[in-house]
C-alpha cells in the first residue's frame, strides 16, 4: 500500500474540510475515482508561511539517486511511491521530514486480493464518509538537474484491525487537527516522526467494500503540466 487513491473531489473542497479556507490553490489536477502513481496530484503544504495546494508528481527519487550510476550487478534505486513510517528517521527520508511535509486529501484508497488474473479490488474509506488526510513527504523545490526529484510519497504503517486481510500496509490517515500539526513548520523532525507513528486513525473507523473489475485499470489521469514522467 498505497497504490491507488479515490480523489473524487477537488483539493480545494477537501482542504476546506481541514479548515484551510484561504489556501493558494494552484492545482490543475482533475478529480478521479481511481488515481494511480506516476500522475500529478494536489498536495497541501506550507511554503514561506503561505498555505498552498500544488500539483506534485506521485513518486520520488532524490537527485543523488537519480544521478548515481549503479555498481556492477546492482539495480538503480527505484522511484518510491510510499515511505515506511519505521524508516522516516533514516538519512533517505529525514530531509523531507524536516522540510517537505504535505497532506494528500482523498475519499478512500484501494487494495487488491486474489491471484493474478482474478484479483478483487476493494475500496477502503471512513464509515462516516468523512475525507481522509494522508501524511505525505515531498520535495517542493527548488529543483536542480533532475526533475524526477520533484515528487511525493505517502507515509505508510502496518495495517491493523482486519485490514491486514487486504494488505499488510496502509497509508497513515489522520484527523484534521493532526493534519494541521503535521504541516506546522515549527514541528521538529522527531516530533513529526512521533506524530506519524501515533496519530493514525483507528481501524474501527474504516470499512472496505468489493468493487468491480473496472478498478483494475486506473483513471486516465493526465499530467496537467506536460512534464516528463518515469
Amino acid at each position: 500500500m498505497c497504490g491507488r487513491l479515490d480523489q473524487n473531489q477537488n483539493a480545494a473542497n477537501l482542504a476546506r474540510a481541514m479548515g484551510w479556507l484561504d489556501a493558494t490553490d494552484a492545482s490543475e489536477a482533475e478529480p478521479g475515482h481511481n488515481v494511480p502513481p506516476g500522475t500529478y496530484r494536489p498536495v497541501l503544504h506550507i511554503a514561506a508561511g503561505q498555505r498552498r495546494i500544488d500539483d506534485v508528481f506521485w513518486g520520488y527519487r532524490p537527485a543523488w539517486a537519480a544521478a548515481a550510476t549503479p555498481a556492477p550487478g546492482k539495480k538503480r534505486i527505484p522511484i518510491a511511491i510510499n515511505a515506511r513510517v519505521e524508516k522516516l528517521g533514516g538519512a533517505y527520508w529525514k530531509p523531507l521530514l524536516r522540510a517537505g511535509r504535505g497532506i494528500v486529501c482523498a475519499s478512500g484508497w484501494y487494495e487488491w486480493t486474489g491471484e493474478k488474473g482474478a484479483k478483487q479490488a476493494w475500496r477502503i474509506h471512513r464509515k462516516d464518509r468523512e475525507p481522509l488526510f494522508l501524511l505525505a513527504l515531498a520535495n517542493f523545490g527548488p529543483f536542480k538537474e533532475h526533475r524526477e526529484e520533484a515528487g511525493f510519497v505517502l507515509v505508510t504503517a502496518d495495517a491493523l484491525g482486519g485490514m491486514v486481510d487486504l494488505h499488510d500496509r496502509r497509508p497513515v490517515a489522520v484527523g484534521a487537527a493532526d493534519a494541521r500539526r503535521w504541516l506546522d513548520p515549527a514541528l521538529t523532525p522527531d516530533e513529526a516522526a512521533h506524530l506519524a507513528r501515533t496519530a493514525a486513525l483507528a481501524a474501527e473507523l474504516f470499512e472496505w467494500q468489493p468493487v468491480g473489475s473496472e478498478l483494475n485499470r486506473p483513471d486516465d489521469t493526465k499530467n496537467p503540466h506536460g512534464a516528463d514522467r518515469d
